[in-house]
C-alpha cells in the first residue's frame, strides 16, 4: 500500500495579515519539506485568518485574498518549494457577496481551499456545509459549495474538506465513499471549548467510517478577540485508530507517514459525476511530487489530553496574550484587590506576557482590610509584576463633599474612582486596562458600570466563580511541581469574596453561595433550562426566582463588558443574545 508523508501545520495565523500569513506558510512549508513531507496542510483561512466576520462584504478584501493566493503560488515556486504540494485555506468568491443588491443567486463568498503546486493554483474546494448556530454566522458570509474536489497525488486518491463538512453526517464525507478516496483532509478554524478535545476525535473516528478513509484533521491555534483555537490536530485511520495527535494551544509541524490505498478507476463518481448530498466530482492529478523519503517512517506521536484546569488555564493565557500581541498594547494594567479574581487575572496575565509587561494597581478606600491589602502586595511580590498603590478615600471625599450620595451610590463611587485611576493609568501609559469580573458576576450584574467592569479585555470573562478557585488551586499546585513560587497567595484563596465597598461586606450579603449559585446559572445560561427545568433539577423555587430576575435584568451591563476569552459552550455576547428590552420572565 503506497505511503504518503502528510505534514500538518498548526500555526497561529492573524485576521487581515494577508503578507504575514503568506510568510508564516513559508516558513512552515520549509519547515515540512525539510521532514520529506509530500503534502502539506495548512488551517482554515488561513491567508486571512478567522473569522473574518463582515470584512467577506468588501470585494476589495476579496480580492486581496484572492491576489495574495496567486503571489504564494509563486513565492514557494521561488523559494525551491513548487514542487511540494501545499493545501491552504483562503477567502474566494464567484460574483458579488451575496448581500449585494446585484448579487446572483448561488454566487457570493466562498470559504475555500485551494492546492498550490509548481507555482500555481492547482485546484479549489468551497466549504459545503456552512455552521449557523453559537459563534458562528457562516451563513450571513458564504454561500455553500456543491463540488467534491479530488486529487490525484502519486498514485492516491485525497479529497479537500472544511471544517464543519466534519462536523455533518452526509455530505463530502459521504460523497468521499463514493468518489473510492483513499485519504480526505480537513481543515480547520474550530474554537476552543472545555472538552471539545473529548468531542472531536469520536467525530473525527464517526467521518473515517462513513468515508472509509483515512482523515487529516488541521486545526489553527491562537486568540482572535474573544475566540481561542487550540490545535488538537491528528490523523485517524478509517478504522478508528488514532494515528497521531497534535499538542493544545502551541505551534506545532505534526509530521506522520500513513498508508493509503492505491487510487481506482473512480467508477461511477469520475469526474462531473453527482454523488451525495448532490455534490459534483472534480478530479485532477497532480504530477511530479516529491518521492518518498528513505529511511525509518516518519511518527508524529499521539499527545494525551491535560487536566481540565490545565486545559483552560492554557486557553486564558493564549487568548489574552494573543489579545494584547495582536492590538499592538505594550502591556496591560489591572487593579489587585486582594480577592482571588484579581490575582487570578493577575496570574493568567503574569503567565501570558512576562512581571514587566503587568501592572497591578492596589487601590485602598477605608473599607479595604489590611488582608486584602497585604494579599494584593503578597501577589505582586509572588509574581514580580510592577506593583503600585494609590489609596481613593481622598478622591472619594472631595466627591462627596460636593455630592449628598449614601447607601449603594456611595459604594458604586468607590468603584468608579477605581475605574477613571486605572484608565487614568491606561491614557497616560499606554496600558490596555484589564478587568476582573468572573461569569457568575456578569450573569447576576454583581459589578458596577463604568467601576470594576472598567476594562479593554476580561480573562476571565466566560469562567464561573467556583472555576475561578479550581483554577487557583491547580494554578498553586502545578508551580509547586515544577518547583516554582505558587503565585496566588493563600488567602486570597480561602477567604470569603467581598467587593469590601463598605464595612463588613460579603459577597453572600447579596448572593446565594456561589456552590447554590452556580449551578442555577449553567442550567440557566449554558443549558437554556427555564424556571420549571431548574426547580425539577432539585433547586430550591424562591432562590432560583431571585437568580433569574437578576439574571433577566442584568442584560444592559452584559451588553457594556469588555471582550473576553470563550472557553464555555455559550459565552456572554458571542453565543447567548438576548434583547435588552425584553419583558418575557421565566417566573412570569
Amino acid at each position: 500500500m503506497p505511503t504518503l508523508r502528510l505534514a500538518l501545520c498548526q500555526v497561529n495565523p492573524g485576521v487581515g495579515d494577508l503578507t504575514g500569513n503568506a510568510d508564516l506558510v513559508r516558513a512552515w512549508s520549509r519547515r515540512a519539506a525539510e521532514a520529506g513531507a509530500q503534502l502539506v496542510l495548512f488551517p482554515e483561512m488561513m491567508l486571512t485568518g478567522y473569522p473574518v466576520e463582515d470584512l467577506v462584504f468588501r470585494r476589495s478584501f476579496i480580492a486581496a485574498s484572492k491576489a495574495a493566493l496567486d503571489r504564494l503560488a509563486a513565492d514557494l515556486a521561488a523559494d525551491g518549494l513548487g514542487e511540494l504540494p501545499i493545501v491552504v485555506g483562503y477567502l474566494d468568491a464567484d460574483g458579488p457577496p451575496q448581500v449585494s443588491a446585484d448579487a446572483e443567486p448561488g454566487h457570493g463568498a466562498r470559504n475555500a481551499a485551494a492546492l498550490l503546486h509548481r507555482g500555481e493554483v492547482v485546484v479549489t474546494y468551497f466549504k459545503h456545509h456552512l455552521p449557523n448556530y453559537g459563534v458562528f454566522d457562516e451563513d450571513r458570509y458564504f454561500v455553500p459549495g456543491d463540488m467534491l474536489t479530488v486529487v490525484r497525488l502519486d498514485g492516491v486518491d485525497v479529497a479537500l474538506t472544511i471544517c464543519e463538512d466534519l462536523w455533518q453526517a452526509g455530505g463530502p464525507f459521504a460523497a468521499a465513499r463514493q468518489a473510492g478516496v483513499g485519504l480526505v483532509v480537513n481543515i480547520n478554524g474550530s474554537p476552543y471549548e472545555l472538552n471539545k478535545d473529548d468531542l472531536r476525535l469520536p467525530v473525527v473516528r464517526r467521518r473515517a467510517a462513513e468515508a472509509g478513509a483515512t482523515i487529516a484533521y488541521v486545526n489553527m491555534i491562537g486568540g482572535q478577540d474573544e475566540l481561542v483555537f487550540e490545535g488538537d490536530s491528528m490523523i485517524v485511520a478509517p478504522d478508528g485508530t488514532l494515528l497521531t495527535r497534535a499538542p493544545q494551544f502551541v505551534e506545532h509541524l505534526l509530521v506522520h507517514d500513513v498508508q493509503v490505498p492505491p487510487a481506482a478507476d473512480g467508477g461511477e463518481a469520475a469526474d462531473g459525476a453527482e454523488v451525495a448530498d448532490g455534490l459534483r466530482v472534480v478530479r485532477r492529478t497532480v504530477e511530479g511530487i516529491p518521492p518518498a523519503p528513505d529511511g525509518p517512517a516518519a511518527v508524529g506521536g499521539v499527545i494525551e489530553p491535560v487536566a481540565d484546569e490545565a486545559e483552560v488555564w492554557q486557553a486564558l493565557v493564549l487568548g489574552l496574550r494573543d489579545y494584547v500581541d495582536k492590538n499592538r498594547f505594550p502591556s496591560v494594567v489591572l487593579g489587585l484587590s486582594g480577592g482571588i479574581d484579581s490575582a487570578v487575572v493577575a496570574a493568567i496575565a503574569v503567565d501570558a506576557l512576562g512581571p514587566d509587561r503587568v501592572v497591578g494597581v492596589s487601590m485602598p478606600s477605608q473599607h479595604s482590610s489590611e488582608h486584602s491589602r497585604e494579599d494584593a502586595a503578597d501577589l505582586a511580590k509572588r509574581t514580580g509584576l510592577d506593583y503600585r498603590v494609590e489609596p481613593i478615600q481622598p478622591m472619594v471625599d472631595t466627591f462627596l463633599a460636593n455630592l449628598s450620595l449614601s447607601g449603594v451610590a456611595v459604594e458604586n463611587l468607590q468603584a468608579r474612582v477605581r475605574g477613571v485611576i486605572l484608565m487614568a493609568l491606561s491614557n497616560q501609559e499606554g496600558h490596555l486596562v484589564l478587568t476582573t469580573g468572573n461569569k457568575s458576576e456578569l450573569a447576576v450584574g454583581y459589578s458596577t458600570l463604568y467601576g470594576d467592569s472598567v476594562g479593554g479585555f476580561n480573562p476571565i470573562k466566560d469562567v464561573w466563580k467556583t472555576l475561578v478557585w479550581r483554577l487557583a488551586k491547580w494554578r498553586n499546585a502545578e508551580a509547586a511541581r515544577t518547583g516554582e513560587t505558587p503565585p496566588i497567595p493563600e488567602n486570597s484563596i480561602g477567604k470569603p469574596p467581598s467587593a469590601e465597598l463598605s464595612p463588613g461586606q460579603l459577597d453572600s450579603d447579596t448572593l446565594p453561595d456561589y456552590d447554590v449559585l452556580d449551578p442555577i446559572l449553567i442550567g440557566y445560561v449554558d443549558g437554556d433550562l427555564g424556571r420549571e427545568g431548574l426547580v425539577t433539577s432539585g433547586h430550591d423555587p424562591a432562590v432560583v426566582d431571585k437568580v433569574l430576575r437578576m439574571v433577566d435584568t442584568a442584560e444592559y451591563k452584559r451588553r457594556q463588558s469588555a471582550p473576553g476569552t470563550k472557553i464555555s459552550m455559550k459565552a456572554f455576547g458571542r453565543d447567548r443574545r438576548l434583547p435588552i428590552t425584553n419583558r418575557w420572565r421565566e417566573d412570569g
